[in-house]
């Protein structure tokens, strides 16, 4: 898969928010993705499908049911190779900093 497909599935912050429902649970069905969200159930099918292309997401059926999983594999491929060249410890004592002098480290 291109970079180009998955920053541009990364861009949407509807479809962010998919991956991180789909980060605190893994496998959910459409409905259960649909839930506390404010679109329609379509919409939602069409930012999976878009997640799906950008090698993302992954569905498998269950019965009736799709259940959706995220795909971590490409957003680590980018990681690797666009934030490592950015010397990551650095980053990461920054980020470590500001969740810090912003209380978000007490989560």
């Amino acid at each position: 898969m291109s970079d180009d497909a998955i920053f541009r599935a990364l861009a949407d912050a509807s479809r962010r928010k998919l991956l991180d429902k789909l980060h605190r649970k893994n496998g959910q069905t459409l409905g259960e993705l649909c839930e506390g969200l404010r679109m329609t159930r379509q919409a939602v099918a069409k930012h999976l499908a878009i997640l799906k292309k950008a090698n993302l997401v992954s569905w498998k059926r269950e019965g009736r049911e799709r259940l959706h999983f995220i795909n971590p594999v490409p957003i680590h491929d980018i990681a690797e190779r666009w934030i490592s060249k950015f010397e990551y410890p650095r980053l990461q004592t920054l980020s470590k900093l500001k969740k810090s002098l912003e209380g978000e480290d007490r989560e």
